[in-house]
């Protein structure tokens, strides 16, 4: 198979893009993968220490270089981060592809990501955070998505059919 990734997720932190991809990998009988996971091992170390370390914009560029190589090489289920699509270039290295957006409201993200979590953009105030980077990403989401699915009080298996359902794949 060629032509880039079977399904890509999109969404904010929390949405269960890591769980529903590997779901759906296992569903479709193809890989898996995750742009954090390989940004952690290339780097070594968590993406909270990235962001204190070296800043927000120097993790930006390692997301966009793990973005650019994953969309090259890979032909599975693919999970990018939370702000994968804030670049305008991955954005556009998106086009044409089935990305499936995973949506959820502020007190679902609360329940799930939690107050405590290594989360570095949501350190302070969380709810409001999480509030104003939905403000800032929702668009961006459903500009690249070619579905939406709505993880709301869904199981990850309820999630992972409705994506197969709306992007019209059929499990293996």
């Amino acid at each position: 198979m060629t032509g880039g990734p079977l399904v890509v997720l999109v969404g904010p932190m929390g949405s269960g893009k890591s769980t529903v991809g590997q779901l759906l990998a296992d569903r479709l009988g193809v890989p898996y993968r995750d742009t954090d996971a390989d940004i952690v091992a290339a780097e070594g170390r968590a993406i909270a220490d990235i962001f204190v370390d070296e800043g927000e914009p120097h993790f930006r560029e390692l997301e966009r270089q793990a973005v650019a190589a994953a969309v090259a090489e890979h032909t599975g289920v693919l999970a990018l981060g939370g702000g994968a699509v804030l670049d305008a270039g991955t954005r556009a290295l998106l086009a044409g592809l089935p990305v499936a957006y995973l949506s959820m409201d502020v007190e679902e993200a609360v329940r799930r990501v939690g107050l405590g979590a290594a989360r570095p953009l949501l350190a302070v105030n969380p709810r409001r955070q999480w509030r104003e980077l939905m403000e800032a990403r929702r668009p961006l989401y459903t500009e690249v998505a070619r579905v939406e699915v709505a993880t709301d009080a869904r199981t990850p298996e309820e999630v992972a059919q409705a994506v197969l359902d709306a992007l019209e794949l059929k499990d293996v």
